[in-house]
């Protein structure tokens, strides 16, 4: 598909009237401007994509406005490819990311990861490190995704214990980097409660005390987290 011909679709698919992107907006302030397309019409239209010419589509996507960096996101969670292939093109978008829904859109989309696990993981270890607010999200959403399992738990445990969300610092300062390691430590307290009550209750937990109480917050609102350990959790706030 060519560029004008996806743009051409995303208009006919967007809300003339606004409120979508208007209501969207104020959920996502630090987006691009929006058209006002709904997520599920972008991942069919992604599908679509990732099975024609994808490399052509994320070479020449302009990424003017937020649908198409969604569909950037997508489309190279779809795609089916080398593996090397499909790293290189997330290397070259990851610090693109400015916005949380097309940060997590790409990370849940990232299918690959659950067919070379080891390999995704070193990929996503040279971003455990970075001072980039995205890039720590990249890590951390990608973790709760594919990563909360028997195999990987307690490395996800420890990366998410280190990873770099402004410590020191005030709590507006990495706001999406620190909600998105206090929701995959929420994540984890839903997967593997025991060995989550065992990092949070222990005085190696590095957390700041703003994301260590918000993780306890979101396994409070989660469904998934039973009533005994969110009793137990609250206990442990600070």
């Amino acid at each position: 598909m060519e560029i004008a011909e996806i743009t051409e679709e995303l208009l006919s698919l967007s809300d003339k009237s606004g409120h979508v992107a208007d209501f969207s907006l104020s959920l996502n302030p630090t987006s691009s401007k929006m058209l006002g397309v709904k997520v599920p019409h972008l991942r069919n239209l992604a599908k679509k994509i990732a099975k024609d010419d994808y490399k052509k589509f994320l070479k020449e996507n302009p990424l003017d406005n937020f649908e198409m960096e969604m569909l950037q996101a997508m489309v190279i969670g779809y795609a089916k490819d080398d593996v090397e292939q499909i790293l290189a093109q997330a290397a070259a978008f990851i610090p693109k990311i400015h916005d949380w829904a097309v940060n997590d859109a790409f990370c849940q989309t990232f299918k690959i990861a659950r067919n070379f696990p080891e390999k995704i993981w070193n990929f996503l270890m040279t971003y455990a490190e970075s001072r980039n607010e995205f890039e720590v999200r990249v890590v951390a959403v990608m973790i709760l995704s594919h990563f909360l399992n028997e195999t990987y738990i307690e490395r996800a445990i420890s990366v998410l214990d280190s990873l770099y969300t402004g410590k020191t610092r005030s709590k507006n300062d990495f706001y999406y980097a620190k909600m998105g390691v206090a929701w995959a430590i929420a994540e984890a307290a839903a997967k593997s409660p025991e060995k989550c009550f065992a990092y949070m209750s222990s005085k190696e937990n590095h957390l700041d005390n703003w994301t260590y109480n918000k993780a306890i917050q979101k396994m409070k609102e989660s469904f998934r987290v039973s009533d005994e350990m969110k009793m137990r959790m609250e206990k442990l706030k600070r």
